[in-house]
């Protein structure tokens, strides 16, 4: 994660007020062919704390996955006296290595575009054409959900559709930080159009192991606190993952 999202608002709404309104949504598949899956992240941690469940699923059932990060994650902390944006680049990469290998997943590419973190939105069209070779030949797209709240999510979202459109090649978007400012019901989300993964006891505490490896975002670095704080970490340690 990287700079605070653009939907995020002091009293942001607790997990407790989630369980307590949850919808019934119905069940996600991927498909019975399904054997390569492209999963997008604006930033490192992004996709595992959006989808983290579901790639170690993926995994699991013998699916290929590649791995996109469009920027570095460097600007989560400016002015940090412990890490300068290139030693917080380098270290998201190798927290971002240990979670795929606590969530049991390798895979077959892993490709990092080094777009400017915070700035996705104005490199938009270069992104479309990066990412038009890595989509090719893909079964399904994961991605950031293009109204998440966060600009540089937003900006990968469009980019994803824009990209894979063209290609005939499905997306399904997963929100981050709209658990964090929506609230039930909110019409804001596309209920119509969401679906759960559940997650297995096993594949949920994978998913937990793999959070908890993104140090410089789950813990204070230096004197800034927590880009991650509990309370919103509590959003992504559910027994499901939400696709739409």
């Amino acid at each position: 994660m990287s700079a605070p999202a653009a939907g995020h608002r002091p009293g942001a709404t607790p997990e407790e007020e989630w369980a307590a309104e949850w919808p019934d949504l119905p069940a996600w598949q991927p498909g019975p062919r399904c054997r390569r899956v492209v999963v997008c992240a604006a930033h490192p941690d992004d996709e595992v704390l959006g989808v983290g469940g579901t790639t170690a699923l993926l995994a699991a059932a013998g699916v290929d996955l590649v791995h996109v990060t469009v920027t570095d994650g460097e600007a989560s902390h400016p002015g940090n006296p412990v890490l300068d944006p290139a030693g917080l680049a380098a270290a998201r990469e190798q927290e971002s290595a240990a979670a795929l290998a606590a969530l049991g997943v390798a895979p077959v590419a892993a490709a990092r575009l080094r777009v400017p973190d915070s700035g996705v939105a104005a490199h938009e069209a270069h992104l479309v054409t990066a990412l038009v070779p890595v989509l090719a030949g893909a079964d399904l797209v994961l991605a950031p959900w293009a109204g998440d709240g966060h600009p540089d999510h937003e900006a990968v979202g469009r980019a994803v559709l824009a990209a894979a459109g063209p290609l005939g090649v499905p997306v399904a978007q997963y929100p981050v930080w709209a658990w964090h400012w929506a609230r039930p019901g909110d019409p804001r989300l596309p209920w119509d159009r969401a679906r759960a993964v559940a997650l297995p006891p096993a594949v949920r505490a994978a998913k937990r192991a793999a959070v908890a490896c993104f140090t410089t975002q789950v813990q204070p670095l230096g004197p800034d606190p927590a880009v991650l704080p509990p309370e919103f970490l509590a959003h992504h340690d559910r027994d499901h993952e939400v696709l739409w």
